[in-house]
């Protein structure tokens, strides 16, 4: 008979760090030389599948078929990659092949297999293959090979017990690990653990990336302001170097100079410090959601599901303000965290949470702004924290029926993401932007923001233009 799992064993969740890694000259040729080995196993697999569908056999797309192959062309073939290395890039194409199948099944003809090749492939090593001394890391290579150890830009925030693999990878032009281990649920003393029967809210958006409503009254705000204005300030400076350097760029075909290869090793640079930047700032607000939800032991969120908005084509302005959101990276960190702490996650549906009034259930205009007023009943709310409330009534799997009681936010605790982000601390200002021209006084001085960031207002600046005599 199989064996039961233990319930009083601690349950466990896979998490990954991102680390920097530090590397000499010769390190950094030998780390970027196994990544292109990987590209040369991922070109391999997709010449030997348009092989087999010239001759109208079935493709490779298992991955014990794949490892057969591998062993029959010998070793040595790739470089410094050996066996292990190859056979992760092999389950990496195998996985990707299967779940394009899988969504071609279910009627997603947009799903295509992976046939295109990839010039850097990450390499992953599994636990038992690879050594880690705190700040240092032993990547095997093929036998005959000098050990390659690299240094770490920081200390891996899991034990060495816990961390079960790592991967090699590049983002931007620079080398990361990326550090799985297996974390255990938060345990919690005696009632403070959080309470299957207290049910939040989660509304995503835009401006506030989530609104939460709880039981009780409680509310909470996420101000993704910040985050926005990353992505306008980024792509304001993107369009700038591309118009600077667009009559020095080289035609289609023409090899490019020495002055155009830095500046595109530049804008990677600069586009992977930009993603970088909005996804710690995505993992913050993640992060204040479920703290919130721990300390009013909530146990439940419903979450709004959104992503049927992504098939609405609205236009090449709102589209980019849609990719920008990355809906389905803030459930999936949303997620990540909350089962960390003991908390479920379930996505219900949310059509019509922002355009109803949850007092006369009529239906509403959608506002402009931020306040839901109802012309029905003289309701007036924030909107965002109404289609909280009324997603935490909806049932997951079901219609957009919603209950009669929706229990409201009167308490507001407003949090801000992102306060790495260039101009989001006292300021308020971007750096990347010009200094102001204009002269003369912009009004009294507001008051200081209390600690713990629950303003949002952008605090004046005062000019003072009346100077004395001789006075420069």
């Amino acid at each position: 008979m199989p064996r039961r799992r233990d319930p009083a064993l601690p349950r466990v969740v896979h998490r990954t760090a991102r680390l920097a890694v530090r590397v000499t000259p010769a390190q950094r040729r030998r780390c970027f030389g196994l990544l292109r080995s990987a590209g040369d196993v991922w070109a391999c697999v997709l010449e030997v599948n348009a092989w087999r569908r010239r001759r109208r056999d079935v493709p490779l797309s298992g991955y014990q078929e794949l490892c057969r192959e591998l062993a029959a062309s010998g070793s040595g073939t790739f470089a410094e990659l050996d066996s292990v290395d190859a056979r992760s890039v092999l389950r990496r194409f195998s996985d990707a092949w299967f779940a394009a199948a899988k969504r071609r099944s279910a009627g997603d003809l947009s799903a295509r297999f992976p046939r295109r090749r990839r010039r850097l492939v990450p390499v992953r090593w599994y636990h038992g293959t690879f050594t880690l001394d705190r700040l240092r890391v032993r990547i095997p290579t093929a036998k005959g090979t000098s050990p390659l150890w690299v240094r770490l830009a920081r200390d891996v925030p899991y034990p060495v017990e816990q961390v079960r693999s790592i991967t090699l990878l590049c983002e931007g032009g620079r080398l990361f690990l990326d550090v799985t281990a297996e974390v255990p649920v938060a345990v919690y003393p005696s009632g403070e653990r959080p309470d299957p029967g207290r049910v939040a809210g989660v509304d995503l958006g835009i401006i506030h990336p989530y609104a939460v409503a709880g039981p009780g009254g409680e509310g909470l705000l996420v101000s993704g302001r910040a985050i926005r204005a990353e992505h306008r300030m980024h792509l304001a400076d993107t369009n700038a170097r591309r118009r600077a350097v667009s009559r020095r760029a080289p035609k289609r075909g023409e090899r490019g100079s020495r002055r155009w290869r830095q500046y595109r090793r530049r804008a990677r640079l600069v586009e992977g410090r930009h993603r970088r930047r909005v996804r710690q700032a995505q993992h913050e607000a993640a992060r204040g959601v479920v703290s919130w939800a721990v300390r009013q032991r909530v146990g439940v969120l419903h979450v709004g599901d959104p992503r049927g908005v992504l098939d609405i084509p609205a236009g090449r302005r709102h589209n980019l303000r849609l990719r920008q959101w990355q809906i389905g990276r803030l459930l999936q960190i949303l997620t990540d965290k909350a089962t960390l702490a003991g908390v479920t996650v379930r996505l219900v549906d949310e059509r019509g949470t922002s355009s109803t009034c949850p007092a006369c259930r009529q239906r509403i205009p959608k506002p402009r702004g931020r306040t839901l007023s109802c012309p029905h009943c003289a309701f007036s709310g924030h909107r965002d924290l109404v289609a909280a409330a009324s997603i935490a009534t909806r049932v997951p799997g079901g219609g957009p029926t919603t209950p009669t009681a929706v229990v409201l936010p009167e308490v507001v605790t407003h949090r801000r993401a992102g306060r790495h982000l260039p101009g989001a601390g006292r300021s308020r200002r971007d750096p990347r932007r010009p200094p102001r021209t204009a002269r003369g006084s912009v009004g009294p001085r507001r008051p200081a923001p209390p600690p713990g960031g629950e303003s949002l207002a952008q605090q004046a600046r005062i000019h003072n233009t009346h100077r004395k005599p001789g006075e420069r």
